[in-house]
This record gives structure tokens, C-alpha cells and sequence, in this order.
């Protein structure tokens, strides 16, 4: 079977960071095309040094990485050093990156990459705020109908905000760029805190990640770790949610996910609920669906693979 070419979009973050290696171990699946960052948990600054922190830790050094937008389209930057630390990737000690990064814009690298490759055979996964994918959609349309499909960490629904009380982190940093994507008519599934608040690292499938025995293991135990102790203060939940890896692991294994065609909306006017993705679960209006919202997981089907998965690097 061909290996799906992808490229990751990310701001890392240790979720990220735990994606960006679930995707990197398993080349006989996943072919990484590149890695674009974008400015989001932390600013653009450190969301590339940590994206060749992670890369250099799975011994995949070849794997280009591209500096994109250090700001939304029309928004001051929001971050979130206060869940993921200082650094992004609080939690492990890892070295300082010495793989060098790209020196083409992320923007640019995406738009060139979907202009050479075969129409319909690039997946874009976006695991941070989407301002770099906007962009290339502004700047370059004719690459939209070139996008196999888009995978995306972002939104909720039932499940409520995570960054104010309707919206989500990644779609509120940038509302107009989430606007320009999930109108864009590319096939897109979206993965919302309705479902990664059911991807819980608790403390059984974190010492089975540190039981792997190897640096990466160590460190993901780390980075979940300490991505941990937000999670049961504010939501009294038991762990932490292991947001962005569920776009690797619907790549992987969709069987684990069940979700629903629906028509997203994304508001944009009002501050009171700028960000919000507005989910016409029951068909109220007469929108056509644009996204397949995930809303549920086989867990421990998710954490087995993303534990089997981690071993090989």
C-alpha cells in the first residue's frame, strides 16, 4: 500500500509534539512531506525550534521544516503559555535543534508542494491555528481544488470552549482563517473537543508510554505528563486530552472514530463568541454539510495504537 503523503501544519505544543511523532512512526503509512509551522501555543520562534526538537528526538532529521506565519490574518496573536508552559514543550529536557530549518515560508512550501504533486494525492493536517493554510488559499486558489483532504484539530460543539466559553483554542487564535478554510469546499474532517476530551492520558496509558523505554517513550510520558496537570484542575476530568495525535490516529485507523457530515460555520463579528464553530447538528438550516465532525473514540483502541506505534522510533 502507498504511504499517504501529508503535510503537518503545527504550533507545538506537546500534544503537537506527540502527534508529529505518531506520524513520523509510521513511514509505511504516512510519508511527511514537510512540516509547517505556525505561531499559536507559542510564538513562531519557538513553535520551529520545538518542531526540529521532535524531529531531531525520532532520528528524523530529513524531514523539512518551514517557518509560516508568526501572526493570525487580522487578530493580535494569542498564546498559551499557561497550559503548555514557557518553552511549548515544558515537561522533557531536550537539546537545543541543531537540523536546520528551511529557508522557503511555510505558506510558499505548501502552495508549491499541492503545484507539483499529482492533483488530489496531498492531505493537509493542520494541528494549530490555521493561518498558514488560509494564506496559501488567499494567495494561491487554484491549489484548493489540488487538496486530497484536510484533517484538523479544532472546534466543539457540545463539548464547549476550552479558550473562552464557546471556543476552542485553535479556531479562536484565527476565526478569519478557520472562515477562509472551512469554506474552501476541500473534503475536511474536523477533530473538536468533543472528541479529544475522550482521549484521556490517564495515569495507566502514561506509564505504558514510559514503559516503552526509549527516549521517545520517556519523553512523551513527559510531555503528557505535564500537559496533565491542567486538565483535572479545570475540567475535573482524569488526565489529560491528547488533542491533536486524533487526526494521526484518524489517518491510521478511522475505524476507531465514528463521526457525522454537518454544516460548520465560523463566527467571526462578535467578540462575545469570536471563534465559536457553529455546528448545525440537526439540520436547522438548509447549509449543505462541509466537514465530517468526529465525535466519538475507541480510546483504548487509540492509546494501544499510539503506544504500539511509538515503539518503533
Amino acid at each position: 500500500m502507498t504511504a499517504r503523503q501529508i503535510i503537518i501544519d503545527t504550533d507545538p505544543g506537546q500534544d503537537d509534539a506527540v502527534a508529529i511523532l505518531l506520524a513520523l512512526a509510521c513511514p509505511d503509512a504516512l510519508e511527511v512531506l514537510g512540516i509547517t509551522c505556525v505561531a499559536g501555543n507559542v510564538p513562531l520562534e519557538m513553535t520551529t525550534r520545538n518542531a526540529r526538537i521532535i524531529c531531531e528526538l525520532a532520528g528524523k532529521v530529513n524531514v523539512p521544516i518551514h517557518a509560516g506565519c508568526d501572526r493570525p490574518l487580522g487578530r493580535d496573536l494569542v498564546t498559551a503559555e499557561h497550559v503548555h508552559g514557557r518553552s511549548g514543550l515544558d515537561g522533557p529536557n531536550l537539546p537545543a535543534p541543531v537540523m536546520p530549518l528551511q529557508d522557503k515560508h511555510g505558506v510558499d512550501f505548501i502552495i508549491d508542494t499541492l503545484r507539483e504533486r499529482p492533483a488530489k494525492s496531498v492531505t493537509l493536517v493542520p494541528i494549530g491555528p490555521l493561518t498558514n493554510i488560509a494564506s496559501a488559499f488567499k494567495n494561491a486558489p487554484d491549489i484548493i481544488e489540488k487538496v486530497e483532504e484536510i484533517i484538523l484539530m479544532g472546534g466543539a460543539h457540545f463539548s464547549q470552549g476550552n479558550v473562552t466559553p464557546v471556543a476552542e483554542f485553535n479556531i479562536h487564535v484565527d476565526p478569519q482563517a478557520a472562515e477562509i478554510v472551512f469554506g474552501a469546499g476541500v473534503p475536511l474532517v474536523m477533530m473538536p473537543l468533543d472528541v479529544t476530551h475522550k482521549a484521556l492520558v490517564t495515569r495507566a496509558r502514561n506509564a505504558a508510554l514510559r514503559a516503552i523505554g526509549t527516549p521517545v517513550g520517556r519523553a512523551v510520558a513527559d510531555l503528557t505528563g505535564f500537559f496533565e496537570r491542567y486538565n483535572p484542575e479545570r475540567y475535573g476530568e482524569d488526565g489529560a486530552p491528547l488533542h491533536d495525535p486524533c487526526t494521526i490516529g484518524w489517518l491510521l485507523k478511522p475505524e476507531l472514530f465514528k463521526g457525522r457530515r454537518v454544516n460548520v460555520m465560523i463566527e467571526t463579528q462578535s467578540e462575545l463568541t469570536m471563534g465559536m464553530t457553529v455546528t448545525d447538528w440537526w439540520g436547522a438550516t438548509d447549509r449543505p454539510p462541509n466537514a465530517t465532525f468526529i465525535h466519538n473514540i475507541d480510546a483504548e483502541g487509540f492509546f494501544d495504537l499510539l503506544t504500539e506505534r511509538l515503539a518503533r522510533l
